[in-house]
Parts: structure tokens; C-alpha cells; sequence
């Protein structure tokens, strides 16, 4: 089995560290792994996206130009991979940020109103993890246990104290 992953948002959506989470769980799992960020110039606000390909097989490129599964925190993110996204892929977007329906009827759509919910349940800023939690679900790509071991490694010690609020992120888009 092989997971083909992008992340797409702004940057300071937290698009790099969901995907280090994932890719961290990957490697846990002892697959094959690869994690590519990309991202603008600019610290906040810029573009950012990420690709993660987690596999039972050598992995031949990072570059992933079919992906399985998609996850856009912003309608040019959604409008840049939605036309590219496989037959039968996951298709993830924030529907707080994004105001339009995904028309294609050969992908699974979930519309997720994941800034919403962060800002609602006490975790602002931590959409991406309600993301990751629920497509942890729904795709498989990963189990529940292994992406919650990959984001306790993920979370530095220095940052310890927002474990918590990522966990409860996690659990918020997991259970949604």
C-alpha cells in the first residue's frame, strides 16, 4: 500500500508539521517514508505545502504529481490539486476557510470546518491537526495509536506543553 499525501495551505497553517507528524508515523510503522516540504519566502501568509508518500515499497521519487490524498486549508490550495488528485482519492479542505463544493464525483470529499472547530474547542491555530486527525480516519494511511506516537516525538520538549492541545486537536478531527 502507498499513501501520497499533500498538504496545502498558507504558511503558518501548520502544513509542515502535520506533514513531519505523518511521515514521523510512517517511520514508526518501519515503512518506507518520504517528506517534502515547499514552501514561499515569506515566514506567515506565504504559500506552503508538503508531500508525504509513506510506502510498503522503495519509494522512487518525493515528487508526487498524482496524489491520493489531499488536504487544502485554503481555496487556491484546494483549486491547485483538486484537478490532479487520483480516481477514488481522499479529498480533505477546511469549509471555514473554503467557501466552495468540490464538484468532482470520482473522489471522496469531506468538508471539515476545522478553523471553526479549533477556535470553538479552545485549540486556535490547530486546524492542521483536526485535518490530520480526521484524515487519519477516513484514509487509513496511518492508525490512530501510531500518528499519536508520531506527533509525541514530533513535539519537542522544548514545546511540551502544547502537546495537550494537539492531542485534543487530533481527537476533535478523528472524531468528527
Amino acid at each position: 500500500m502507498t499513501s501520497s499525501v499533500i498538504f496545502a495551505g498558507f504558511g503558518g497553517q501548520g502544513i509542515l508539521f502535520s506533514g513531519k507528524v505523518l511521515a514521523t508515523a510512517g517511520l514508526i510503522e518501519d515503512k518506507e517514508i518520504s517528506w517534502l516540504p515547499s514552501y514561499g519566502p515569506e515566514m506567515r501568509g506565504g504559500t506552503a505545502n508538503c508531500s508525504v508518500i509513506i510506502s510498503d515499497t522503495p519509494i522512487g521519487s518525493p515528487i508526487i504529481s498524482v496524489p491520493n490524498v489531499v488536504i487544502a486549508m485554503n481555496r487556491p490550495s484546494l483549486d491547485k490539486y483538486i484537478d490532479v488528485a487520483e480516481k477514488d482519492a481522499f479529498v480533505f479542505y477546511d469549509s471555514s476557510l473554503i467557501d466552495e463544493e468540490v464538484t468532482r464525483k470520482d473522489v471522496k470529499v469531506f468538508p471539515i470546518p476545522a478553523t471553526q472547530m479549533a477556535n470553538d474547542n479552545g485549540v486556535a491555530g490547530l486546524a492542521n491537526m483536526i485535518m490530520l486527525g480526521k484524515m487519519v480516519k477516513e484514509s487509513g494511511a496511518v492508525s490512530y495509536d501510531l500518528i499519536m506516537e508520531g506527533l509525541k516525538k514530533v513535539v519537542s520538549a522544548k514545546h511540551a506543553d502544547k502537546l495537550e492541545k494537539n492531542i485534543k486537536a487530533l481527537d476533535l478531527g478523528y472524531n468528527f
